[in-house]
């Protein structure tokens, strides 16, 4: 079982992803949200898209601000480091920050790179493949 955390009143984490035309693409990050208000309720979480779904990042980001967040967490919910994530997305943030010097923005790390991932992954997909460890010494 476990513990809700606690959170800064002033904070808010936007989970950031690319956006697609089929809307049921944003279904699992809905869920992530869910289970993310569900483990912390006092931190405020937003969905925001980099194209083809909305809401885009800078009006989020701009709410949060307006709201009295005064800390935003942005966790790009990319697979790895890329272009939007390297370049567009700090663009943005810089943008924001220019309009909003009072708040302070840190972006997280993308997927592949979070602790464990890796590890996570491979058991999984091995399992899916019905792939067995091997028995000890």
């Amino acid at each position: 079982m476990f513990r809700p955390m606690q959170t800064p009143p002033d904070a808010a984490l936007v989970l950031f992803a690319h956006g697609a035309r089929d809307p049921r693409w944003a279904l699992p990050l809905q869920r992530l949200k869910d289970e993310l208000v569900r483990r912390c309720p006092a931190l405020r979480v937003e969905i925001a898209f980099l194209e083809m779904q909305g809401p885009a990042l800078p009006p989020v980001l701009e709410a949060l601000a307006q709201a009295g967040l005064r800390t935003i967490h942005i966790a790009p919910v990319f697979w790895s480091l890329g272009g939007h994530v390297a370049r567009d997305l700090p663009q943005m943030v810089e943008a924001f920050h220019a309009a909003h010097p009072a708040v302070v923005v840190r972006i997280g790390t993308v997927l592949a790179d979070l602790p464990g991932m890796n590890d996570f992954l491979a058991q999984a997909l091995l399992e899916s493949a019905g792939a067995t460890a091997p028995a000890g010494p």
